[in-house]
C-alpha cells in the first residue's frame, strides 16, 4: 500500500466531528454573550442615537387620508415650541398600550404631541384613533417607512424629543410609560425650558 492510498474514514469522521461541534461552540458562545449582556443590566430603550443634539431628519409627510388632521414637515418642528414625535402603527400592540400615556402628554402645555404613522393602512390608523382618541396635532404619513429609516427607527413605537428650533434632544424605544416620562422625558423638557 503507497503513501497516497491512505485511509479516508479519519478524515470524514474527523470532518464530521467539527460540522457538529462548530454550531455547538458558535452557540455556546453567543449564550455567554447573552448571559454576560443580561446580567449587566441596562435599559434597552436607552438606545443611543446619533441624531441627539442634531436637526431633525428633512420630514415631508402627507396626512393620514380621511383624518382631519394636518400631514408633518421639517417646518413644523421648528415652531419655538418642544414637540414629542411619536412613531406608532395601528397593527402595534405596544402602540396601544403606550396610547393613555400620548393622550394625557397632549395636555401637558410644554409641548406638542405629533405623530408619525408607520406603513399603516389609512383606515386601520383611522379606526385606531378613532376607539383610543387622538393625541396628535399632526400626523404624517409614512407608507413606505421611508422617512422612519430617516429618524433611526428601529421599530414602533419609538418617541423623540425635538426642541423648539427643531433639534433632538432625547430618544425613547419602546411604550412609553408614566414612569419614563417622569423619570426621562421630562427632565429633558426642564433642560430645555431652561435653555439647556
Amino acid at each position: 500500500m503507497s503513501g497516497t492510498d491512505a485511509d479516508p474514514k479519519p478524515q470524514r469522521r474527523l470532518g464530521r466531528r467539527i460540522a457538529i461541534v462548530a454550531p455547538l461552540v458558535v452557540f455556546a458562545a453567543l449564550a455567554v454573550l447573552f448571559l454576560v449582556r443580561l446580567e449587566q443590566g441596562g435599559d434597552p430603550s436607552l438606545v443611543p442615537s446619533v441624531l441627539i443634539g442634531k436637526e431633525a431628519p428633512a420630514t415631508a409627510l402627507p396626512p393620514v387620508e380621511g383624518l382631519d388632521v394636518p400631514g408633518l414637515a421639517s417646518a413644523d418642528l421648528a415652531t419655538g415650541k418642544p414637540m414629542l414625535v411619536n412613531i406608532w402603527a395601528s397593527w402595534c400592540a405596544p402602540c396601544r398600550e403606550e396610547h393613555p400615556v400620548l393622550e394625557k402628554l397632549a395636555t401637558d402645555p410644554r409641548l406638542t404631541v405629533v405623530g408619525i404613522n408607520y406603513k399603516d393602512k389609512a383606515d386601520n390608523a383611522r379606526a385606531f384613533l378613532g376607539q383610543f382618541g387622538n393625541p396628535y396635532a399632526r400626523i404624517g404619513a409614512d407608507q413606505n417607512g421611508r422617512t422612519a429609516i430617516d429618524w433611526g427607527v428601529y421599530g414602533v413605537p419609538e418617541s423623540f424629543l425635538v426642541d423648539g428650533k427643531g433639534m433632538i434632544r432625547f430618544k425613547f424605544i419602546g411604550p412609553l410609560t408614566e414612569e419614563a416620562v417622569a423619570a426621562q422625558l421630562v427632565p429633558e423638557l426642564e433642560k430645555i425650558a431652561k435653555g439647556g
